[in-house]
Formats: C-alpha cells, sequence, structure tokens
C-alpha cells in the first residue's frame, strides 16, 4: 500500500503580504504549473516511484525517487499557498454594478478572478493547465535520473528568471528556498548517477552558473545548511538514501547529511473571506447553523 503522512504546515515560514502583485502570482504559477514546475517535478518522481523495477534490488535509488516524491508534495503546497497569498486584497466588496472585479480584468492572468477566487490552480503563467505529457517514466533506471538531473536544472532555471522580475518578498521568500532544495534534488540526482556510471556530474553545478549565495534570500538558508540535508520524510522507511547522499556537497565542501523524518515546518496561512468572489460564500447565520451542527455532532453542550 503507498500512503502517505500529511502535516498541517509549510516547510517555511511566508511573510504576510504588504500589498497585492496579482501580476506577480501570474508569473509565479509557472512555477506551480509550467513545464519545469513544481507539478511536474511531483508527478515525475511520483509514477516513477510508484512504476519503479526492481525496487530490493536498487533500494538505494527508489528510496532517493520516493523520499523527494514527499518533498515535492509541499514544494506544490507552498508555491500555490505563494499564489494565494500574492492575491489578497486584490479586490474588495461592493455592490456588482460597481465592478468589484475590475481589476481582475486588468490582471495578467484573468483566471485567477474567473475562475478559482483569487487562489492558485496547476496552470501556467498565460493560464495554460498542467498536463501528464509532462511527465517522464521510461521504465530505465539510468535515463529517469538522468531526466530528473535535467528537470530540476530546468526547474531552478524558470525560479532565477522569476526571481529576477519581482522585488514582492513573499515570491522572493518562496524562491529563495526552493533553490536551495531545489539544489539538494540535483545534486542527490547527480550522485545517483555516479553511484551507476562512475561519471561525476556534480562538477558541472550549478546550472546556471550563478550560485545560491548571489541571491539575498536563498543565502540565508544556505548557511543554515539547508543545502546539505536530505529527509527521508518517512518515520521509518527510506533510509537507504544515506548510500546515495554521501561525501561533500560540490558547492562548498562541506559534509552532507540524510536527516529522519520532517524538518518542523510553519503554520499554513488562513485566507481571508472574498465577498465579492462569494468565497466561502457562508454568511455569519449560516456559520452559527453549521457550527451548532458540530457541535451537536459531538455531544458538545455549552
Amino acid at each position: 500500500m503507498i500512503m502517505f503522512k500529511r502535516y498541517n504546515r509549510l516547510p517555511i515560514e511566508l511573510p504576510k503580504p504588504e500589498h497585492a502583485d496579482p501580476n506577480a502570482a501570474a508569473a509565479v504559477q509557472e512555477l506551480l504549473g509550467g513545464r519545469f514546475g513544481e507539478m511536474s517535478t511531483l508527478n515525475n518522481y511520483l509514477f516513477q516511484s510508484f512504476n519503479f523495477r526492481e525496487k530490493k534490488k536498487f533500494k538505494p535509488f527508489y528510496d532517493l525517487v520516493a523520499s523527494i516524491t514527499a518533498e515535492e508534495v509541499g514544494h506544490v503546497e507552498l508555491v500555490a499557498n505563494t499564489v494565494n497569498l500574492l492575491l489578497v486584497g486584490t479586490t474588495e466588496p461592493k455592490d456588482p454594478d460597481k465592478k468589484p472585479l475590475e481589476k481582475g480584468k486588468d490582471s495578467r492572468n484573468t483566471y485567477h478572478f474567473i475562475d478559482t477566487a483569487q487562489t492558485s490552480k496547476p496552470f501556467d503563467s498565460h493560464g495554460k493547465p498542467w498536463t501528464g505529457d509532462y511527465v517522464f517514466n521510461s521504465g530505465n533506471l539510468l535515463l529517469d535520473l538522468l531526466h530528473n538531473f535535467f528537470l530540476e536544472i530546468g526547474a531552478r532555471t524558470h525560479k532565477m528568471r522569476v526571481y529576477e522580475m519581482t522585488d514582492n518578498p513573499v515570491a522572493l521568500e518562496m524562491i529563495g528556498y526552493l533553490l536551495v532544495r531545489g539544489g539538494v534534488h540535483t545534486v542527490a540526482y547527480a550522485k545517483a548517477i555516479e553511484k551507476v556510471t562512475g561519471i561525476d556530474l556534480t562538477k558541472m553545478l550549478p546550472i546556471p552558473s550563478l550560485d545560491n549565495e548571489k541571491f539575498d534570500y536563498a543565502k540565508k538558508y544556505m548557511q543554515m545548511g539547508w543545502h546539505r540535508r536530505l529527509y527521508t520524510w518517512s518515520d521509518s522507511d527510506y533510509e537507504d538514501i544515506a548510500k546515495i547522499w554521501t561525501g561533500t556537497h560540490p558547492d562548498d565542501g562541506s559534509e552532507v547529511e540524510v536527516v529522519k523524518g520532517a524538518p518542523e515546518g510553519f503554520p499554513i496561512p488562513d485566507l481571508p473571506e472574498v465577498k465579492e468572489e462569494f468565497a466561502p460564500g457562508i454568511d455569519p447565520d449560516d456559520f452559527e447553523k453549521i457550527y451548532q451542527r458540530l457541535k451537536d455532532a459531538a455531544n458538545i453542550r455549552d
């Protein structure tokens, strides 16, 4: 049985937005639902782990893909929450004839205002839906590892470019963190390929050549050692990643380490209502009725 253990928290704390930034949200959508977005890294590794042949014989490699899969679920949630926060406060409630959603018309991605009530969705920066055609699962271990190495490099490139598009601290905080964690995955796949072939791809890194220390929002995560740690994302499984994640990190020569389980994490933002989008669409009287029904169901008495 394949099971996931979910934690109600994000890997990092996202700052409270100072103002709405719908066009930054549109750009960040590429990092969620674009060809090299987090939906692609997640689903590539997810299906490779589902379909992995001879899991016991090649267990360290299976463990690597499977454990990174779990982290990618958290990355999808992190980028989605970033989009959500960037959209908070874009519009305001008023009479329908007063065009309360007018700002959505002039924003670069109108889907955020028509389809999702100003939240994220698995599409790219132009609203094109993410597709399963982006999933690569050849069944050949080395080919899949090489593809994953390339996929992480493509994802890194897109993150760097979106980083250079905005000065919004919510977007930059998220991208800075993912530059570091995506770098971990790139190095991990390079080390796995070296175990199979004897070829050291880490000598090619970083690609692009600009290192993470050049990005202020990534630098602090490097200094905290996040670039050295690979998590099992499990209480008891996937520990054979320690047979691959060994030696030193190519960026600074520090010793890499495997950490059992998952990082502590931070609270997930609680999005406010958007009355002009009818979301969540429950008025105070309805809420009181729902609350009372829940209390009755739980046999709670005042």
